[in-house]
């Protein structure tokens, strides 16, 4: 039975035929002894096929259905073309080695050729790889690399799907300069406090915040200068009046020690920086904010900004964290306790940065275990939303948050909380819910353009054609009028219809005819003359029933 080798390089398709299979042999050690010599190779395996890649995103297509393990319509072209054919109802008298076991099992389902991917095949497959360059003659070397290189880019950016809104580093590096800027934060203030204490020693009793302290020192600079006018202007800094009465007193009665103008104007430039680096620190903690509810909404719903990005930062990556199961994120960030009480035998710890949440905080101490362990487990459930969902909204979160608090108030006060099951089926039709909604506010939202745009368009055009827009309307409302009287007309010749049947009838007792009758007469005869007719005929039958 003849054998075929399907080969997938960067640059196409290539099928070879291994027709001196005999000459090898079966084994794999005799293939792994032949492979590297080309003269002997080429002599048992020729080209039979090669079809190159139109593009690099068609290379780039194919290498992700290949690796995916489906056959394309290109590579089904390929083999129909270039393998002999088969009779229907007989079997195919060679076989197709394939690298990819799963791409042989859907060529086989798919057309019916027998496929197979064994070590002996493998072995083959190598070693055309080896000497691809050798078979084909238009391909250099260089080609082959450049190829090589520009289809593994493309394949591993597709595979990692780049999206910029959703870089948990930016979380890490985030939290981790957030961390570093609260301690120069403070001890730079201290140092403020200490450096503008000779001065003016008073003031640290009466402020307290470190932020405040740095404003009132650049504001204040020297002490001797304060005076009641500039009162006002301290309980603006400050926002309190009484305290800025009593900086002002204070500074009348100091025991601090003068400073020269220059030691003066270095402590201010200082406290300027205290001041900068204060406020940079709020936007970044809005920054970090921002980001998280990008990154895992979920966990940021759940368990707060400052502890899931600890989380994620810690664990390395947001796609580590969801990978981390619930009893390996409860301990993380103490794991030197751990592997303490695992050396001693003494007691694990109960929690790590988890301790930073506000629900261990609020449970009892008794609970606190308990309370950590639940809370990693839905802290694993939300991480895994926020990485692996396409879909970023912090209902999941919400809901779980919820479940928290119902456990809490379940220790505390014995209150049963809801099954998993049902919060989740709730999150999931609410998300529901919430999707479409936003895609009826999409619609809608385009309506109103289009209806914007339809309007623009229209006045335009009534600026430039008034004349023709005011003639339709005369006409419509001549036509309106014209369907007024004939309804009147249609009105006046029933009443005179009716007049005359009685007046037969009656036996024509009023002869004394007026111009208005006989007007009306003569247009009933002339617009129904039916009418007229009949009604003679009535008068004939009531003269001949009389005479009876």
């Amino acid at each position: 039975m003849a054998l075929y080798l399907l080969f997938e390089s960067a640059s196409g398709y290539a099928l070879f035929h291994a027709h001196g299979i005999d000459e090898i042999g079966q084994s794999v050690d005799a293939v792994r002894s032949t492979v590297l010599d080309l003269k002997r190779f080429s002599k048992a395996v020729k080209l039979a096929g090669f079809t190159p890649f139109l593009s690099a995103v068609d290379a780039l297509n194919q290498c992700n259905a290949i690796s995916e393990g489906i056959m394309t319509d290109e590579l089904r072209n390929f083999l129909e073309l270039n393998l002999p054919k088969v009779k229907e109802g007989k079997k195919a008298k060679f076989r197709v080695g394939v690298m990819e076991p799963k791409v042989g099992s859907h060529i086989t389902e798919a057309t019916g050729i027998p496929c197979e991917s064994n070590d002996y095949v493998q072995e083959l497959l190598r070693a055309v790889r080896l000497h691809l360059d050798q078979f084909i003659d238009q391909l250099k070397p260089s080609d082959l690399e450049k190829a090589q290189l520009g289809l593994g880019h493309s394949y591993s950016r597709a595979k990692v799907k780049f999206n910029v809104n959703r870089v948990d580093n930016m979380v890490i590096q985030a939290i981790f300069l957030l961390d570093t800027l609260d301690k120069d934060v403070n001890s730079f203030s201290m140092r403020v406090r200490e450096w503008y204490g000779w001065h003016f020693p008073e003031l640290v009793k009466i402020v307290n915040d470190n932020y405040l302290y740095a404003k009132l020192a650049k504001f204040v600079v020297n002490k001797s200068d304060l005076s009641e006018k500039d009162i006002p202007a301290l309980a603006d800094l400050i926002g309190d009046e009484d305290k800025a009465k009593e900086i002002v007193e204070a500074a009348k009665a100091s025991m601090g020690q003068d400073l020269s103008p220059v030691d003066l104007i270095n402590v201010q430039q200082f406290a300027q920086r205290v001041m900068n680096l204060s406020e940079y620190r709020k936007n970044l903690y809005e920054y970090l904010v921002t980001k998280m509810n990008d990154i895992a909404p979920n966990l940021t719903s759940l368990i707060g900004e400052m502890v899931g990005a600890r989380l994620i930062s810690h664990a390395g990556s947001l796609s580590n964290l969801a990978k981390c199961p619930a009893s390996t994120l409860q301990i993380l960030g103490a794991e030197k306790a751990l592997f303490r009480a695992l050396k001693t035998r003494g007691n694990t710890p109960k929690y790590g940065l988890i301790f930073h949440s506000s629900f261990i905080g609020r449970a009892s101490t008794k609970n606190k275990g308990r309370m950590a362990r639940y809370l990693a487990n839905k802290c694993s459930i939300a991480s895994r939303i926020d990485c692996y969902s396409d879909m970023s909204s912090s209902i999941f979160g919400e809901k779980l948050r919820e479940q928290v608090e119902e456990r809490l108030d379940f220790y505390d006060k014995g209150v049963a909380p809801r099954k998993n099951l049902d919060v989740m089926k709730a999150a999931i039709e609410e998300g529901m819910t919430n999707t479409v909604s936003e895609e009826d506010k999409e619609k809608e939202n385009g309506d109103t353009t289009a209806k914007k745009s339809k309007k623009k368009k229209s006045k335009s055009e009534a600026d430039g054609d008034a004349m023709d827009l005011d003639k339709p309307a005369n006409t419509a409302a001549a036509e309106e009028g014209t369907e007024k009287k004939k309804k009147k007309k249609k009105h006046k010749l029933e009443e005179p219809q009716d007049q005359e049947m009685a007046a037969n009838v009656n036996g024509e007792q009023d002869e004394t005819p007026k111009k208005k009758k006989k007007k009306n007469r003569d247009a009933a005869e002339s617009v129904e003359p039916k009418t007229a007719t009949e009604g003679k005929k009535k008068k004939k039958k009531s003269k001949t029933e009389a005479d009876d």
